[in-house]
C-alpha cells in the first residue's frame, strides 16, 4: 500500500530551568517526515511539549512514554522527554534519551546540545565542551549553530572549574552567535555583554546589554534580569566575583 508522507514542523523551544546553564531559543522549525498513520504520535508529542512548557512535568512524561511505547523509533519524543528529565533533575536519563534521538538522526544538533547541557549539570565539563565543539564543527542549521557558539561562551564564563574559563574566547564565541542570529536574541546578546564585563570592557558590556534590552518582544521577567545586569555593568561590576 502506498504510504502518503506528511511533513510537519516541530518547533523546538529549549526551556530554561531555573539556575540552569546555556539558555537559548530556537528560531527555525525542525521538519519531521512520517507516515499518515503515525500522525497521532506527533500530536501526542506536541501535547507533551505543551505540558512541559506549562510546567506539568508528570503529564508531559506520561504523554511521551505513551508515544515511545507505541513506537520506540519516534525520535522527536525522545528529545522532548529528555527535556522533561532535565527539568526534573534526572540528568542521566536525559542523556540516555538524547542518545536514542541521535541514534535515529545523528544530525539532530538540538539533541546533542541538550546532552551537553545534561553533562554540564552532572559536572562532566570536558564532555559537555567536547559535544558543543562537535556541533560547531558539523555546522548545523543557523539557529542551532548560533546556540552552540552561545552555549560555549556561557560555559567559558560560568564553569565552576576555572580551567575552562576563558573570557576572551567567550567574547569571540558570543559575537559569532549574535551575528548568526542577526542580533535578534536577547539572551545571546546578554551573554556577549557578560563576556565583555568579564574581560573588563564595561563600555562594551553596557552597550550590548542595552542592545539586548532593545530586542523586540522581551518578556517582563527577562527585562528585569537584563536591567539588573546593565546596572551592574554601569557600576563596573562583572556578574562573577573575581
Amino acid at each position: 500500500m502506498h504510504v502518503v508522507l506528511q511533513r510537519i514542523q516541530l518547533f523546538v523551544t529549549l526551556l530554561l530551568v531555573i539556575g540552569s546553564p546555556m539558555p537559548a531559543r530556537a528560531s527555525e522549525p525542525i521538519t519531521v517526515v512520517y507516515g499518515r498513520g503515525r500522525a497521532w504520535l506527533m500530536d501526542l508529542t506536541i501535547t507533551g511539549q505543551t505540558q512541559l512548557e506549562k510546567g506539568d512535568l508528570e503529564a508531559a512524561q506520561r504523554s511521551l512514554d505513551t508515544v515511545l511505547k507505541a513506537d520506540p523509533t519516534f525520535y522527536p519524543a525522545y528529545y522532548v522527554r529528555a527535556r522533561v528529565f532535565l527539568n526534573r533533575g534526572k540528568f542521566q536519563e536525559a542523556i540516555q534519551d538524547c542518545n536514542e534521538a541521535l541514534r535515529k538522526d545523528s544530525t539532530f544538533a538540538e539533541a546533542a546540545l541538550l546532552r551537553a547541557k545534561a553533562n554540564y549539570d552532572l559536572g562532566r565539563y570536558g564532555e559537555s565542551l567536547k559535544e558543543i565543539d562537535h556541533v560547531i564543527n558539523i555546522r548545523p542549521r543557523r539557529d542551532a549553530f548560533a546556540r552552540a557558539y552561545s552555549d560555549r561562551a556561557w560555559l567559558r564564563l560560568n564553569c565552576p572549574d576555572q580551567s575552562y574559563r576563558n573570557g576572551q574566547q567567550a567574547v569571540k564565541d558570543a559575537t559569532t552567535a549574535c551575528k548568526l542570529i542577526d542580533w535578534k536574541d536577547e539572551d545571546m546578546i546578554d551573554i556577549l555583554a557578560t563576556a565583555y564585563a568579564e574581560v573588563g570592557d564595561f563600555d562594551s558590556a553596557v552597550r550590548y546589554e542595552e542592545k539586548a534590552l532593545a530586542v523586540k518582544g522581551v518578556k517582563l521577567d527577562d527585562s528585569k534580569r537584563l536591567q539588573a545586569h546593565l546596572d551592574s555593568f554601569k557600576q563596573h561590576r562583572p556578574l562573577h566575583a573575581r
